[in-house]
């Protein structure tokens, strides 16, 4: 008779709460055993089941997913409640979803269905779905009963973070009528803040951005709440509105052309009762090396995130050979690599034309249309975030070629042929105009070097996705040089890339200075799989391990704890917790510290306006990048270096520790001046401040420090200083009368506050010819692209001199010589670099 199968046990259910054992007891494994590091992580997840919070940390390509799917099931099976697993957007939650198929573990996207709401199947859907003002899990204040999740697993913590950024801000378009009415009930405030950054706004320039000073915010909230309240159900603002609406008057509000965007220091997301009361949560990452986000994002307890779950060992990264062609060699310029690379894509040959290698996928991930323009005659495709699901497919399935990904560095799984020659070209850049202004005020402090590093990770880890796999990588262009060289910079990389890195600097070091063919030799060293090559790169691995520890800065966790403060209508206990913050930094990190005190005297205001305004006066004395106070800043006058020389030995040898830094460093700062494009705009004029320190001028941003006077100011001499107006954005083929009578009034602006130095007016153009309807001033000088061009070989040939031999760049003798041989002296250098306005008639 046959078997009836209903009738017959499946033994122990409790035997099926292990994540380990729920695969054993798959009756089709998708894989024969669980890989050890995935074995291991589950394991250590069980016994700590019962944390609210705990981060797995896994090299890239370590079976993350598959980890998360369990641990969802397993408490599905223990009857905690219903799972939910987040992912960055609907293309990885498909991804998500097949992956779970495999493992015969049912899942639904459907928030609402049966299955997910009776803790039959894992709902497996984006960040926004949970996130968000108009959640279908409940918002506070919605009168719906939230959701009450078991576990939430949230994927690539690092992707979430950005997003989980973006659901909290309110963005006021423009052209919306809400727009008008916050610039005129602000204007003043503005006005007072920054002269320039107001007539900019006026003007619609795109790269104009003002913040609102947090006391004017602060003292209008009413206004504010008038304003915005009547379009709180509009597209633009209900996924948003019941999110901050009650922590509005906390919010930091910024002004640009294009938008006035509104966002809290820390997301409020105990918005969110779902996520911030589920018994579990769960943080799947492989890059955060600074886990201090998991902390201000998802108000995390600091304390378990910094005890990560990990494998024992770190040495399951797949093999990548990372080089960066500009650091070898820095006459390589970025074109010849790009050569290189399409070489690769269609079969490396020799001079024989006899194939190297065979044909291999290149993927080159830039950050922007423009980086990717630069691609277009050696590219076979050139994809953007719709293209990635079919185009994927195609890398995974087979030769392809040379494709370039827009603005993806994070979510895009490149496994063995799909990306055998990964080619970073740039780092997304900052777009929030919160993020923009960090920029400036934490330019050189470790919590941005933090991100940076964070993104470029991200980035490098797309092409190995398992520990037998393999892939070179190829960093374009100094600033991604400078960070696998930089000490400050290698320090926040992961052990695992860390050991990598350290194998690519010994191979480089035996390139080192050669051409372009040496580095050719080198990758082929790594996707033709030489033994030398793979031998020392599984030894590299070998003894790595993971971190112990997770690194929770302790000024996040200060900042969490005191909006929290301040968002329970605790203000003081706000301020207390930042000044302990500022306290514990000591002068370490000043850029931070000032920071720091601004956030503090934004929290004082409330109960305390007049010690708020003392405060930020002290935050000024840190960071000259901070808000103004009520009172103003007033300008300090900019003094020459005594000897020129001496003052740019000394500026170079506290800034480079050898020759390849300081020639990285040089080349970096021409890459960030890039002609025609608004949004670089601040980065070309914090790159000209730099320029001047290099070569021994005092240099400063007045209109960044005081609101008000030019975009550079260097002191040439005692008696003379370069009044400079940077225009590398402009498209113009003339000088528009605006940008002439900015610079006019910069002369002015001199000519007040120091009326004992001669100002030289110049500005930075496309252009040396006036607009007929524009008055020229008097004597100035107009650096254009091809003058800028000759300014950057003679700086860019004065650096490599100097780092000829070690230490002679801290020699005042040395650089005395090289200043003047490649006339860039104060008296010299306008007359060579710089040509008189040409007026038209």
């Amino acid at each position: 008779m046959p078997l009836n199968w209903d009738l017959i046990g499946t033994g122990d259910s409790e035997a099926l709460l292990r994540p380990r054992d729920i695969y054993a007891g798959l009756a089709s494994r998708p894989w024969p055993y669980l890989r050890h590091e995935q074995g291991e992580v589950l394991d250590k997840w069980f016994d700590r089941r019962d944390q609210p919070d705990v981060v797995i940390k896994q090299n890239t390509g370590g079976g993350k997913t598959a980890v998360g799917l369990l641990i969802a099931q397993s408490t599905l099976n223990e009857g905690i409640g219903k799972a939910v697993y987040l992912t960055p957007d609907n293309y990885l939650a498909k991804q998500v979803r097949q992956e779970a198929a495999k493992l015969n573990i049912a899942t639904t996207d459907d928030p609402y269905s049966q299955a997910f709401i009776t803790a039959q199947a894992v709902l497996v859907t984006n960040y926004q779905k949970l996130i968000n003002g108009k959640s279908a899990f409940g918002v506070v204040g919605d009168g719906k009963e939230p959701d009450e999740l078991g576990i939430v697993i949230v994927d690539d913590a690092h992707a979430a973070l950005a997003r989980t950024e973006d659901q909290f801000r309110l963005r006021v378009p423009a052209a919306h009528e809400a727009h008008g009415k916050l610039l005129e009930l602000f204007a003043d405030d503005l006005r007072h803040q920054s002269a320039n950054a107001w007539a900019g706004l006026e003007d619609k320039d795109p790269t104009a951005l003002a913040p609102i000073p947090f006391w004017a915010w602060a003292d209008k909230r009413h206004e504010v709440l008038k304003i915005l309240r009547p379009h709180r159900e509009e597209h633009n603002f209900k996924f948003v509105w019941p999110l901050l609406a009650e922590v509005l008057h906390l919010c930091t509000a910024t002004a640009t052309s294009a938008a006035i965007e509104i966002r809290p220091s820390c997301p409020p997301i105990d918005r969110l009762p779902s996520f911030v009361r589920a018994r579990r949560r769960v943080y799947l990452t492989a890059t955060l090396a600074d886990d201090s986000a998991l902390v201000t994002d998802f108000s995390a307890d600091p304390n378990l995130v910094a005890k990560p779950v990990t494998p024992g060992s770190a040495a399951d990264l797949g093999e990548r050979m990372i080089l960066a062609p500009v650091a070898l060699n820095p006459d390589l310029d970025d074109e010849a690599v790009r050569v290189l690379a399409r070489q690769f894509a269609d079969g490396d040959q020799d001079g024989d034309g006899v194939a190297e290698t065979e044909p291999v996928n290149v993927v080159v991930l830039v950050p922007s249309e423009r980086a990717a323009a630069a691609w277009t005659r050696h590219a076979h495709h050139i994809w953007r975030v719709g293209d990635l699901e079919t185009g994927v497919k195609e890398l995974q399935a087979g030769h392809v070629g040379l494709v370039v990904l827009v603005n993806k560095y994070d979510g895009v799984n490149l496994p063995a042929g799909a990306c055998r020659l990964l080619v970073l070209d740039g780092i997304p850049r900052p777009l929030d105009s919160v993020e923009r202004r960090e920029a400036v005020a934490l330019a050189d402090s470790t919590v941005r070097l933090a991100r940076e590093v964070q993104r470029i990770e991200q980035g490098m880890g797309r092409g190995v996705r398992d520990g037998e796999d393999y892939c070179a990588v190829l960093l374009l262009g100094a600033k991604l040089a400078t960070a696998i060289h930089d000490a400050r910079h290698l320090a926040l990389f992961s052990p695992a890339t860390q050991a990598q890195l350290k194998l690519s600097r010994d191979i480089a070091g035996q390139i080192k200075g050669e051409g372009l063919n040496d580095v050719r030799q080198a990758l082929r060293a790594c996707l033709g799989r030489a033994p030398q090559w793979r031998e020392r790169s599984r030894r590299a691995l070998a003894e790595v391990r993971y971190a112990e520890h997770g690194t929770v800065r302790p000024e996040a966790i200060a900042l969490r704890e005191a909006f929290d403060f301040a968002a329970t209508g605790r203000p003081s206990a706000a301020a207390e917790r930042v000044q302990k913050a500022v306290n514990a930094l000591g002068e370490n990190d000043k850029a931070l510290r000032g920071w720091l005190r601004e956030q503090k005297a934004a929290y004082l205001h409330l109960t305390d306006p007049v010690a708020a305004q003392q405060a930020l006066a002290g935050a000024l004395v840190d960071n000259t990048f901070v808000l103004r106070s009520v009172h103003g800043a007033v300008p300090v006058r900019l003094k020459a270096a005594a000897v020129q020389s001496r003052a740019a030995a000394d500026f170079l040898a506290d800034r480079y520790r050898d020759g390849v830094s300081l020639r990285l460093g040089v080349q970096a700062l021409f890459e960030e001046v890039v002609w025609g494009d608004d949004e670089r705009s601040d980065d070309a004029e914090a790159a000209w401040q730099n320029l001047g320190e290099h070569l021994g001028f005092a240099s400063s941003r007045p209109e960044k420090l005081y609101g008000t006077g030019p975009d550079n100011l260097w002191a040439l001499s005692a008696a003379q200083q370069a009044v400079t107006e940077l225009k590398t954005g402009c498209t113009t083929d003339t000088i528009a009368k605006k940008d002439m009578d900015q610079l006019g009034g910069s002369v002015r602006w001199l000519n007040d506050h120091n009326p004992e130095v001669e100002a030289l007016p110049v500005m930075v153009h496309p252009s040396r010819v006036s607009d007929a309807k524009a008055t020229a001033v008097p004597g100035m000088r107009v650096v254009t692209p091809a003058l800028f061009e000759k300014l950057k070989e003679a700086v860019t040939s004065y650096a490599a001199a100097l780092a000829s031999s070690p230490d002679r760049w801290a020699d005042e003798q040395a650089v005395r010589d090289q200043l003047a041989h490649h006339k860039l002296t104060g008296d010299r250098f306008f007359t060579t670099y710089s040509e008189p306005v040409c007026v038209s008639s």
